[in-house]
């Protein structure tokens, strides 16, 4: 088998389909890159690594640039990553695939791809959430029900550690700081916890008996129809934090909620966890946080 001719071949075929059918580039291209790719892999075989620095010189020559030794083998990446079952989709640029495959792990790879079909994510958010470890902190019982597909509960999506952009670079932090730098950056905040979050309100006043209380953060979710009341403490979780969100959550179901909606969600936000505390918590609709500044 002439494997050049057959690089060749898929390059030009590739152009022509571009030119004729501009709606089907991306999907061309990925489907060109896959196929050099398995090529290239076979050639190597057969006559071993330096048939790439061949190639190279000798596409480049009759064809121009664009196939760098560095460009081939990254074909032949992307061709060894589909093969292992990272998921091949044409909603993905091949500039979104240059930043993934680094990353090698199947599953890591297929998270990524999942949330740039999901989210419609540029090349620079992508490297952006690569970068913060998206994937990494989620929680190891996330990470099983995507392998397994299963359905995904509200809490599931929520990073841990939260981060949160200090941005005026302040050395001393106190709640009413970290409540300022979240709401400086609500947006990206709400994506740290996950999907389909709206914001409602910051410091929600509530009365309860005859003194007024305050809620951090009142969030509500769109996908799972519910209130989530969100706390901010800099400190390590303590025992008291639990029956106070417990207190504003059991207010919120009470008070605000429809009988169409879901039970309240509460999120502790705080400087270190405390697995104790939180096996003692008999409410599995509360859940802890840890927040990092970057």
């Amino acid at each position: 088998m002439n494997y050049y001719n057959e690089i060749k071949e898929q390059i030009i075929n590739n152009e022509i389909t571009k030119r004729v059918k501009d709606y089907s580039k991306n999907k061309s291209d990925l489907e060109m890159y896959y196929n050099v790719g398995k090529l290239l892999k076979e050639a190597g075989k057969h006559y071993g690594e330096g048939i790439i620095k061949e190639y190279s010189i000798r596409l480049t020559n009759e064809l121009g640039k664009g196939y760098t030794i560095s460009n081939l083998k990254r074909f032949r990446q992307f061709y060894e990553l589909i093969q292992k079952g990272a998921t091949l989709s044409h909603q993905l640029r091949w500039s979104h695939y240059c930043e993934i495959i680094p990353l090698i792990k199947i599953n890591k790879v297929n998270y990524y791809v999942k949330i740039i079909e999901q989210n419609n994510l540029s090349v620079r958010q992508l490297r952006s959430k690569i970068k913060s470890k998206e994937y990494e902190r989620l929680d190891s019982k996330t990470k099983l029900k995507m392998i397994a597909e299963e359905k995904f509960e509200i809490t599931d999506m929520i990073k841990n550690p939260i981060l949160v952009k200090n941005s005026h670079n302040y050395e001393e932090i106190f709640e009413k700081i970290l409540k300022q730098l979240i709401l400086e950056d609500i947006e990206n905040f709400m994506k740290e916890l996950g999907n389909n979050f709206s914001f409602i309100a910051s410091e929600y006043k509530i009365k309860i008996g005859n003194r007024y209380n305050y809620i951090d953060l009142l969030l509500y979710n769109i996908e799972f129809n519910c209130y989530v009341v969100v706390e901010l403490k800099i400190t390590e979780l303590k025992k008291e934090y639990i029956g106070q969100i417990e207190i504003y959550m059991s207010y919120i179901d009470k008070t605000i909620k429809k009988i169409t909606q879901d039970k309240t969600i509460g999120i502790i936000i705080c400087k270190k966890d405390n697995k104790f505390i939180m096996e003692y918590c008999s409410d599995k609709r509360i859940i802890t946080k840890e927040y990092e500044l970057v």
